[in-house]
């Protein structure tokens, strides 16, 4: 076959005769993510999961270990990794210190890597990576979760030149982060995803600002399985959920989870299995809520967040509950500005010691209460830790320069008016109602993506 499948959470595998390409295997099931928070949501066919770890390549788009998973990747030993050109190259320098035969992609440009098989990678500022497939003259636009930041005109004007393209990107209710929120009081915050249903008008709006006839939902299969994460089990998007609000009229819906021939253009969809998983308790991944930070710990705690100059002047404290203890690093920010974040230790400590303080948020177990904050991108907090910092190695005021310095010479004038852009968004955020489904709010979000 000469074609594509997609399966999986992110997985989409690239035919030439066999298989050549295979992006993102995370295989589920034993390989859980999240410190053992998300499972997939349906299982790989072992004839599917052959021909995933049959393909001569293997590209990974960022660290996320719903992507890059700590036990998933291990089985691909001995092939070729190919991987985006991020800076600070963290995931680069680990595999090759593992022993794994990794090539760096150049940055926006197409690597011929079979007869039918060409790619172009674009890595963005929050180290995440876009990958354009051209396959027989299909283009497969794999968006993961990185959306088009700094990216847009580029993909826009390469789509531009295909008769057939075809959207993968994250999409749905929004529990792909951190809505694990509490107020000072101590009352659950209901989050945004509980009003965010109609994910079909967010893929059909993505699909129209990069001009893309084709859509297919992608990036977007978990479920949770530790018993402190359950709770967001309600807010999870179901499968049918996908074509809520869907542009049908302009656009071609094509379901997740598809085999494609792209040399006839015939698809047919995959049978589906869910995964039926028991409930794991939380000591199953060597966390136990009682526990309290030992000897030493919040030293660790104290010089990981010290280490990153913004959040440092941005918050005057952050507050650990451990083991019902409060432990509170004091900081040099606004007075009252502050996080308080209620997790185990065994997750915290291992999140502090990897730095892969990102899996926290996302595993949606850890509890969180802003002070002062609206969101924990207030002050780019989120991107400060995660994305420059532990991802990127930035983590100084300097640092943070140069690395945001050397992106922007990769994005070219076009970062001009996507900050415009981006600073309307924000303001628009704090203004409108919190309802996703409100006419205001959709209006607005359709205005974005046209000005995209």
């Amino acid at each position: 076959m000469i074609g594509i499948r997609t399966t999986g959470n992110a997985t989409l595998i690239a035919y030439d005769g066999k298989p050549v390409l295979v992006t993102d295997p995370w295989l589920g099931e034993e390989d859980a993510a999240y410190f053992g928070s998300w499972n997939l949501a349906y299982k790989i066919s072992e004839d599917i999961k052959i021909d995933i770890q049959s393909a001569e390549f293997v590209w990974f788009s960022h660290g996320h270990p719903d992507h890059l998973n700590p036990s998933s990747y291990k089985k691909f030993f001995g092939k070729r990794i190919l991987l985006p050109n991020h800076v600070g190259g963290r995931i680069c320098m680990g595999l090759r210190e593992a022993g794994f035969d990794v090539s760096v992609l150049p940055d926006r440009k197409w690597i011929e890597i079979s007869s039918n098989i060409k790619v172009f990678c674009i890595t963005t500022i929050i180290q995440d990576a876009v990958l354009l497939i051209d396959v027989n003259g299909k283009l497969f636009v794999n968006l993961n979760d990185a959306g088009t930041r700094g990216c847009t005109t580029t993909i826009r004007n390469i789509v531009k030149q295909y008769k057939d393209s075809y959207l993968l990107s994250l999409s749905g209710y929004g529990d792909a982060d951190m809505i694990n929120f509490y107020d000072e009081n101590g009352s659950f915050v209901e989050p945004l995803a509980a009003n965010n249903k109609l994910v079909g008008n967010q893929l059909s709006l993505v699909a129209r600002s990069i001009g893309t006839n084709n859509v297919i939902p992608f990036s977007s299969f978990h479920q949770y399985q530790r018993t402190d994460s359950q709770w967001a089990k309600k807010y999870v998007t179901p499968i049918e959920a996908y074509k809520n609000g869907f542009d049908f009229d302009n656009l071609n819906f094509i379901e997740p989870f598809v085999s494609m021939d792209c040399r006839s253009g015939e698809n047919y969809s995959e049978k589906l299995e869910e995964i039926d998983l028991p409930v794991f308790e939380p000591k199953e991944f060597g966390d136990c809520w009682s526990e309290e930070l030992i000897k030493g710990d919040l030293d660790l705690i104290d010089s990981y967040f010290r280490r990153k100059d913004p959040v440092k002047k941005f918050l005057s404290f952050i507050n650990f509950r451990v083991g019902g203890k409060d432990n509170i690093i004091k900081l040099k920010g606004t007075k009252g500005k502050g996080i308080t974040f209620e997790v185990p230790r065994g997750s915290l400590m291992t999140a502090i010691n990897e730095e892969i303080f990102d899996d926290l948020l996302i595993g949606n177990f850890m509890k969180t209460t802003l002070h002062d904050m609206r969101d924990l991108y207030e002050g780019d907090f989120a991107i400060y830790v995660a994305k420059y910092g532990d991802n990127g190695r930035a983590q100084s005021f300097e640092e943070i320069r140069e690395y945001q310095q050397l992106y922007y010479k990769r994005i070219g004038i076009t970062r001009f008016y996507e900050a415009f852009l981006n600073s309307v968004a924000g303001v628009s955020k704090r203004v409108l109602p919190n309802n996703r489904e409100s006419i205001w709010f959709l209006r607005a979000k359709k205005a974005y993506h046209f000005l995209k």
